[in-house]
């Protein structure tokens, strides 16, 4: 158990023996010959006492010394004992957040048994849905993100500067100077070769060996554009100095907060390096200057920069915000054998997203993420990844989203379908910097969360009925009978 855990056991003791000796902090103070502030950082677990201090704390208390300093609490505390003990306290980022994670504790051991259960029953859930530390890693990444929409303009600071320095200010920006300054500057080892030889390695996109000659794997499999995003990526881990990392392009295993946020950076200077902020507000200002819908600018953003879908709508999600003041959601779904995955996202606009997860729940095939992906399955073989636009409002809220998409199969597995889509929330200001956002003849749908949980009765793509919603209907009927039965019953 680390020194920090075994602090804050010892301040969260000795807060509730003075608790229960009925003492103020100020009272235990005098009587135990110590300052008040000096008792209050031993009470949230930045303070670990002398033993001649924590003897004469014991007196003061009726305690004796050795029931002060065991690091075990009575069974009632026991799931507050595993969360401080725990990885997930101790990487969580909550000097990201600007929190002291002593003062969360804090909270804690004010009533220390009533967290304990609570914390119990978040474990429980967690159980139930099989969630690991990673899944809290990466949603408090993606509140981070929320947080601070998406844009991060000392990344871009950087990796402005690395562009002027190298002078990879032409686009496409070319594969061949992306390697040249890896090995050249970051002494990188570049094997486009071994990742094919070894079967059980070629679902990774890429490996990176940290040895003395640093190593990266990258697999021939893939579209040049996808390796030069590789590329750029690593070279955002070498320019901001990030070690603490993923050493494969899907990780198997996160152990700690840094490890996905440097991820993240890295990704975010590789996206900023071949799709630069300046002409990437040029183009977007193009696209959104139609007064009619057109896929075509957006088409060439992807030949201009050479980039997928994926990195393209991605890169949009960390430049509109900021520079067009509108917010967007950004969703990646996959399609397995026809079950459709939320795969990304963020979530700057308060979007409605299906509450089915967890329960396996169908997402509503009438998502522009989703119809791109039936679409699809109908283009087998389709060279060009397929582009659509939709005007989507939620049945019951009838919030309305103006969303942009595209979708095609995965490289490294083709059977697997991916689309991704940017959506934009409507509101007062959204015409004014989407001109063609009232084409009549952009396609509109009413959409819901699951079809678990829909009323359409007509729906032509729905993958089940809606056995949650008449649950939810059973239940209102059966209050409402008996609720009929107690008013016969009133005098």
């Amino acid at each position: 158990m680390s020194t920090d855990v075994i602090n804050l056991i010892f301040g969260m003791k000795l807060r509730q023996a003075r608790l229960e000796a009925n003492l103020s902090l100020t009272e235990f103070a005098a009587r135990a010959e110590l300052s008040p502030s000096y008792v209050t950082e031993m009470e949230k677990g930045r303070k670990y006492p002398k033993p001649d201090k924590i003897v004469k704390m014991a007196q003061v208390l009726g305690k004796g010394y050795d029931e002060l300093v065991s690091i075990k609490l009575n069974p009632a505390l026991a799931y507050l004992e595993n969360m401080l003990s725990s990885p997930l306290l101790r990487h969580f980022p909550f000097e990201e957040f600007e929190l002291d994670p002593n003062e969360l504790v804090g909270l804690f051991t004010k009533a220390p048994d009533k967290a304990s259960a609570l914390l119990h029953a978040i474990w429980e859930i967690a159980r139930q849905y099989d969630m690991k530390d990673e899944h809290f890693f990466r949603a408090a990444l993606r509140s981070y993100q929320e947080i601070h929409e998406n844009y991060f303009p000392e990344i871009e600071e950087e990796a402005e500067a690395f562009a002027t320095k190298y002078q990879l200010n032409l686009f496409p920006v070319g594969i061949d100077q992306l390697k040249q300054i890896l090995r050249q500057q970051f002494g990188y080892h570049i094997d486009e070769t071994s990742l094919a030889e070894h079967e059980i390695l070629s679902h990774y996109r890429a490996v990176y060996i940290d040895t003395p000659r640093k190593t990266l794997l990258i697999n021939p499999n893939l579209y040049e554009l996808q390796r030069k995003f590789i590329l750029a990526r690593e070279l955002g881990y070498a320019a901001l100095g990030l070690n603490e990392r993923s050493v494969t392009s899907t990780p198997d295993q996160v152990l700690s907060f840094r490890q996905v946020s440097n991820d993240f950076k890295a990704s975010y200077f590789g996206g900023a390096l071949l799709m630069p902020r300046q002409p990437m507000i040029a183009d977007i200002a193009t696209l959104f200057n139609q007064t009619t819908w057109s896929a075509e600018p957006l088409l060439a953003m992807l030949n201009h920069y050479d980039v997928t879908p994926e990195m393209l709508l991605y890169r949009f999600s960390e430049v509109i915000p900021a520079a067009f003041g509108i917010s967007l959601h950004f969703l990646r779904f996959h399609n397995v054998e026809g079950s459709y995955k939320l795969i990304k996202r963020i979530n700057m606009n308060r979007l409605l997203l299906p509450s089915g997860i967890g329960l396996h729940e169908h997402y509503c095939r009438r998502w522009l993420a989703s119809r791109l992906l039936i679409n699809l399955a109908d283009h087998n073989g389709h060279q060009q990844p397929l582009v659509d636009v939709q005007i989507s409002e939620f049945l019951e809220s009838q919030d309305r989203f103006l969303d942009l998409g595209f979708a095609r199969p995965l490289v490294l597995t083709p059977t697997v379908g991916s689309s991704v889509v940017v959506g934009f929330r409507f509101t007062p200001e959204l015409a004014k910097v989407i001109k063609f956002v009232d084409d009549p003849a952009i396609h509109r749908a009413v959409i819901h969360e699951t079809c678990q949980r829909c009323p359409i009765d007509d729906c032509a793509v729905r993958k089940s009925v809606p056995t949650v919603l008449w649950g939810e209907q059973l239940r209102d009927r059966r209050n409402a009978a008996i609720a009929e039965i107690r008013r016969t019953l009133l005098p």
